[in-house]
C-alpha cells in the first residue's frame, strides 16, 4: 500500500521471523539495553537488543534480506528517490512492557551522527489493539501494529513520529538505510 506520504506498508511472507526475532532477544544476554528508568523514563520505556547487520545468526540473515527487499520495493515505487543505501548500523529488537513506549515526537535524523540516514524501517513483531505508530504532520495516518507488517518511510522531519502507547505489550525491530557513499568515507577515513 502507498500514499502520497511515502510511508510504505508491506507485509512479511513468513511470520516465523517475527517469532524468531522475539525469541533473539528474550535469549540475548549480551546486548540488552533496558531503557525503562532513568532521565528517559518519561521518553522512552523500552528493552532494547542491538544487533549487527552482517550477524551470522539465521533469523537476523533472513530478516535483513527481507528488509534489503523492502527497500528494492520502496525504490521502485517512489522511482525519483533513487539513492545508493544499505544498512550500515546496528538493528535494533525492542521490546515495551505494558505501557511502554517512545512517547516523545521524533524524528531518525535528530544529530549529527544521524546524518548519513535515508530511510526508516520498522516492522511490528506482534500485534496490539490500538497499538502501533503515529506521524505529526500527517493527522490522518495512524499505523496499527499488526504482526508482520513492515514500514519504510523518510528521516527527516517531515515524518516526525511517536509510538502510540497501549496497555499491551509491544515488540519492534527497527533500523536505518544509511547513504552508502557517506558510510563507505566514513569506513575509509577510520582507517587512516
Amino acid at each position: 500500500m502507498t500514499s502520497e506520504n511515502f510511508i510504505l506498508q508491506f507485509k512479511i511472507g513468513d511470520e516465523t521471523i517475527c517469532d524468531e526475532l522475539i525469541e533473539y532477544h528474550t535469549h540475548n544476554t549480551e546486548y540488552k539495553n533496558d531503557r525503562s528508568g532513568g532521565g528517559e523514563s518519561n521518553v522512552k520505556q523500552s528493552i532494547d537488543v542491538q544487533v549487527l547487520p552482517t550477524s551470522k545468526h539465521p533469523s537476523i540473515k533472513k530478516y535483513v534480506k527481507y528488509v534489503m527487499n523492502g527497500l528494492k520495493h520502496y525504490l521502485d515505487t517512489y522511482k525519483h528517490f533513487q539513492s545508493d543505501l544499505t544498512i550500515l548500523e546496528p538493528l535494533n529488537i525492542q521490546y515495551y512492557k505494558p505501557h511502554g513506549g517512545f512517547r516523545k515526537w521524533h524524528c531518525e535524523r535528530s544529530n549529527y551522527q544521524s546524518h548519513q540516514r535515508g530511510l526508516v524501517f520498522m516492522t511490528y513483531l506482534n500485534t496490539i489493539d490500538g497499538g502501533g505508530t503515529e506521524f505529526a504532520y500527517y493527522p490522518d495516518v495512524k499505523i496499527n501494529a499488526e504482526k508482520g507488517v513492515t514500514l519504510i518511510w523518510p528521516t527527516d522531519f517531515t515524518h516526525t513520529h511517536r509510538s502510540v502507547v497501549t496497555s499491551n505489550e509491544k515488540w519492534i525491530i527497527t533500523g536505518w538505510y544509511n547513504h552508502y557513499d557517506v558510510g563507505l568515507i566514513k569506513q575509509i577515513l577510520g582507517r587512516i
